[in-house]
């Protein structure tokens, strides 16, 4: 049932993106990953999928609302990654299934490499570090933290 919940949230945030023509319509649902090194710490997705460098991150994984796009890395190492690109909102108005996806030029910082469970040899970012340069989704402050499932 979770995995369902899941993927269903996946699906809603990708449509929302191509539609709201945020990712060119020839981008993959998946994008390819770089071969990485045994010790390159990674972060998990909402499918439980290791990724390095990621172009896209869903964060709201139960129901698509939020995710990240177009992020660009400057850095990725050992104890933190840092990326900027857009957040991508829905603003739930009249609610959510009716609402609208916004996006929001954001900086990104992956942090607090911690062992991951489903493979206890991999390191893995233990939380998500989101910071608002200019505008925000109204319900947010201008920096918010997530801890990150795995």
């Amino acid at each position: 049932m979770q995995r369902h919940k899941l993927r269903t949230g996946a699906v809603v945030f990708a449509t929302a993106v191509l539609a709201a023509g945020l990712v060119p319509a020839t981008a993959s649902a998946s994008p390819s990953l770089p071969a990485r090194p045994d010790d390159q710490v990674v972060v998990v997705d909402c499918f439980m999928e290791a990724q390095v460098r990621p172009s896209k991150f869903l964060i709201a994984c139960g129901d698509g609302n939020s995710g990240l796009t177009e992020l660009e890395w400057s850095s990725w190492g050992p104890r933190s990654a840092v990326a900027s690109g857009l957040n991508v909102v829905n603003d739930c108005k009249p609610y959510c299934a009716a609402g609208t996806f916004r996006s929001y030029p954001v900086n990104v910082r992956l942090e607090r490499p911690e062992t991951w469970e489903k493979d206890p040899g991999q390191q893995r970012y233990g939380q998500l570090h989101l910071s608002f340069p200019g505008s925000r989704p109204e319900h947010l402050p201008p920096e918010v933290t997530y801890k990150l499932w795995g």
